[in-house]
């Protein structure tokens, strides 16, 4: 595996821990549907959460959360509406960003809840 796909891995699992001690219960990790991957499927109290989660070194080039581009959000929202659809779900879809930066050993988290909305693009 390349080294920036295990960083990105370290980052979800950076991501995940953090979430479930904010109480969130983690419902899937990598949910594929066709092409789109969904990184963590977690519910918090009445929503299914699905959260992106971007892992970089510094922010040289720009928060993570900038990665997180139109087309991006077009395919987690076409994951989550197969995932909601297979597992049969009725609650709420939230879409969150977790950006972490990794610089000298220490992270940074930056949670943003409601990132983007599903809309018609």
């Amino acid at each position: 595996m390349a080294e920036h796909n295990e960083f990105g891995k370290k980052g979800e699992e950076i991501a995940a821990e953090y979430l479930q001690k904010k109480g969130y219960t983690i419902l899937e990790r990598n949910w594929v549907s066709g092409k789109n991957e969904i990184d963590i499927i977690a519910r918090e109290g009445k929503f299914i959460v699905v959260v992106e989660v971007k892992t970089r070194h510094s922010n040289y080039a720009g928060e993570p959360e900038t990665a997180v581009t139109q087309d991006k959000q077009k395919s987690l929202i076409r994951a989550a509406n197969s995932y909601i659809r297979k597992m049969n779900l009725y609650e709420e879809v939230r879409f969150d960003i977790i950006s972490i930066l990794v610089v000298k050993g220490k992270e940074q988290i930056n949670h943003i809840e409601d990132a983007f909305y599903p809309t018609l693009f």
